[in-house]
């Protein structure tokens, strides 16, 4: 497969398929683009050559590392980004999901150097930490004991600042990671530790949705024993004939009572899903999904877990997307946006139910053994500090309100495509999905690569964006102008056509 795509696009002179890691051949997908810049000279281009780089690169294929040239990303500003040799990309993937407040943005890369320059790292064991992860002003600081500094607090910490921007159910406490893996990975720990303490040892099972992050498990021995899955909620997809968003709904709900009722309630511990399903392909959950979730999980005592990784800080329209589905989680991942992603930070929220009986049961044991060396890291949460201000000062949420219809409507018109089977979004994060006759039981063949093509196009024309075997995803920066927008249309139309006319060249072929 790797050397049909790598023979049919290098005719072309400007891309080149990633390899597949799954899936109908190429999910989680990189274009590459190949060749020379028109303002760049043939000496340049082999100084700057990157070409057998050392670094094992994640969500890449290895003959991608030995047989191309990586797109280098020499720096940024607002909306845009500008590789190596100074060619300019709309960013409209917001870095991976993340960069919520644009490029080079003063404020947040001043919180870092300020911080820096005061104290560049302290750990949070032992009851050890630093003012920045706790406070966003003054504090008396008072040691009585090596182990256990008293913290007279003034002002809000970060913690507090972030419980009181979640307003969807109140949370009583916030453990600091640096990913939203690493988010998801302590959920799993927070969950066990929990049902143990409550001397229930056999309920340790999770349930995720198919189609969430699949080739993320090839060759790794996963999903765990202890991870289940249930459908999909892709309404296009999945429903069957006649059957509307809400008997949709009635059915997956009902297929997930029958899973827990199979395996066992006194088994399950926790259900995860994000409100809008991101790298799955953009997927928003059918109308009263998440409420007949809800009753059914509060039916059999199980944990509800939000992942708002990609989800949070404005990127739906509303602070979290636990605010836009009436969504009342037990715990929450939040990563990414946290700090637009100019250092690595991520969180779990706690509820108060979950963490009181954490507190308890760590008081027996002398501790709660968990945690990373750079949690809570200052400069990361003196970022934090700072976008969580910007977010509220900048009314991120209302700009995304007023500019969001503006973008969904603009990409949906291209929506006759006869190479789109779907454009699926909400806010500013939108999903296409390429399938032959509008039908989603009518996928292109794998090896002509069409979302890897339709990517290759927009990086041709200055747009940087996510593929996924034939889906594709935008999620620009929160803080893109209208007339960003405006040209982030005009470049999706572009590669469109380039695209239209490679299926009918492809198609003809065939004949």
């Amino acid at each position: 497969m790797k050397h049909f795509i790598q023979s049919s696009l290098k005719t072309l002179q400007y891309t080149r398929n990633a390899a597949a890691s799954g899936g109908r051949s190429s999910d989680f997908i990189r274009c590459f683009t190949i060749g020379t810049n028109p303002s760049q000279s043939q000496e340049s281009s082999v100084e700057k050559s990157y070409k057998g780089h050392s670094m094992l690169a994640p969500f890449t294929a290895g003959w991608q590392t030995t047989d191309t040239n990586p797109l280098v990303i020499h720096k940024s500003e607002g909306s845009y980004a500008y590789d190596i040799n100074g060619k300019k990309y709309l960013d409209a993937l917001a870095g991976l999901w993340c960069t919520a407040l644009g490029g080079n943005e003063p404020r947040l890369i001043d919180a870092a150097i300020k911080q820096l320059k005061t104290l560049p790292f302290y750990h949070s064991f032992w009851n050890r930490t630093t003012k920045v992860s706790l406070i966003t002003l003054v504090v008396s600081l008072f040691l009585v004991s090596r182990e256990a500094p008293i913290i007279d607090l003034i002002l809000q910490d970060l913690a507090k600042d972030l419980l009181e921007t979640f307003t969807a159910r109140k949370m009583a406490k916030a453990f600091f990671v640096n990913s939203g893996s690493e988010a998801n990975d302590t959920q799993v720990k927070l969950v066990w530790y929990y049902n143990n303490a409550l001397g229930r040892p056999n309920k340790k099972k999770f349930i995720a949705r198919s189609k969430s992050l699949p080739p993320l498990h090839q060759q790794f021995d996963l999903p765990a024993p202890f991870v289940l899955h249930t459908d999909c909620p892709h309404y296009w997809r999945y429903h069957l004939p006649g059957e509307t968003e809400e008997d949709f709904a009635t059915r997956l709900v009902n297929n997930l009572e029958n899973l827990i009722l199979k395996e066992g309630p006194e088994t399950i511990a926790a259900f995860i899903a994000e409100p809008v399903m991101g790298a799955g392909g953009v997927m928003l959950p059918p109308a009263t999904y998440f409420e007949k979730i809800q009753a059914v999980l509060k039916k059999y005592d199980i944990l509800l877990i939000a992942d708002e990784v990609i989800c949070g800080f404005g990127r739906l329209g509303e602070m979290f997307g636990c605010d836009k589905y009436n969504i009342k989680p037990d715990l929450v991942s939040v990563a990414k946006a946290l700090s637009s992603a100019y250092m690595p930070i991520g969180a779990v929220l706690v509820s108060p139910e979950i963490s009181d009986v954490i507190h308890s049961q760590s008081n027996k044991l002398g501790s709660f053994s968990h945690g990373f060396t750079y949690s809570g890291h200052p400069v990361s949460c003196a970022v934090a500090i700072e976008a969580l201000k910007l977010y509220k000062e900048r009314n991120i949420v209302e700009k995304v309100q007023s500019i969001a219809p503006r973008f969904q409507n603009g990409i949906k018109a291209y929506a006759d495509s006869p190479i789109i089977g779907e454009i699926r979004g909400t806010g500013l994060i939108l999903g296409t999905e390429f399938t032959d006759n509008k039908s989603p039981n009518d996928p292109f063949p794998a090896k002509w690569g069409i979302g890897a093509y339709f990517g290759a196009q927009c990086e041709k024309h200055g747009m940087l964006i996510r593929v996924a075997g034939d889906n594709i995803m935008l999620c620009p920066p929160l803080i893109i102008s209208e007339e960003e927008v405006d040209e982030l249309i005009i470049k999706y139309g572009k590669a469109l056509k380039d695209t239209e006319d490679r299926v009918k060249e492809l198609k003809a072929e065939q004949k």
